[in-house]
């Protein structure tokens, strides 16, 4: 899962870069402003995934934990990739996959409420 994290994070950067420069002159402004989201949302749960890693190495074992880390990182690739293969391709169809991936995140920040909840550390 820490991989994983890592992983989406360089991804973050390289694909904020890619947008910044190379996208920014082709693609439509509200294109653009969807993968632009996609960088947001990934950015941001692959932070949460490396948390969720960390408190893996720390805390007694937890489905719950464990799931929700997988769940983010499904969610990171339903919704942000959903979103920068629209406005890469122009394909709009392609959104319908996105709220897909909003449900994993959600279902995984419930997971990780949940196994913080079972473990008794709030």
């Amino acid at each position: 899962m820490l991989i994983g994290a890592a992983l989406s994070g360089f991804l973050t950067v390289a694909l904020g870069a890619f947008g910044a420069h190379a996208l920014r002159e082709t693609v439509p402004p509200e294109l653009m402003a969807a993968y632009q989201t996609g960088i947001q949302y990934q950015g941001l749960h692959s932070i949460a995934v490396l948390v969720i890693g960390l408190l893996l190495l720390q805390l007694p074992v937890s489905s719950w934990i464990k799931r929700s880390g997988w769940l983010m990182l499904l969610g990171i690739v339903l919704f942000s990739g959903s979103l920068y293969l629209m406005a890469i391709s122009g394909i709009k169809p392609l959104g319908m996959i996105t709220p897909f991936g909003g449900l994993c995140l959600l279902a995984g920040w419930l997971s990780l409420i949940v196994g913080l909840i079972k473990t008794k550390t709030f």
